[in-house]
């Protein structure tokens, strides 16, 4: 912040995106402490999961992640869809 008020103070879209990524770590650093310094929040109770599933809230299936590009590529395989029980 000092560097661009002394060195930038008219470059409008310098400080917008200063206070973006300032605003952005703040709320990463709240959810941090919400969640016990967790980096993600814990998993739903089963009882939860289950009438969401019943519901439609949430999908059931088997996850398939693409090992030559695992960090790009990801589908969810719905239970009963894409099988031959399906058919």
């Amino acid at each position: 912040q000092n560097y661009l008020d002394n060195f930038w103070p008219d470059l409008k879209a310098a400080h917008e995106l200063f206070g973006s990524i300032l605003q952005a770590r703040r709320e990463r650093e709240s959810e941090s402490q919400e969640n016990n310094g967790k980096e993600y929040p814990e998993h739903l109770p089963v009882e939860i999961l289950e009438a969401g599933i019943k519901s439609g809230r949430y999908i059931q299936g088997s996850l398939n992640v693409n090992k030559h590009r695992a960090q790009l590529e990801a589908f969810v395989r719905l239970q009963g869809f894409g099988s031959k029980e399906a058919g």
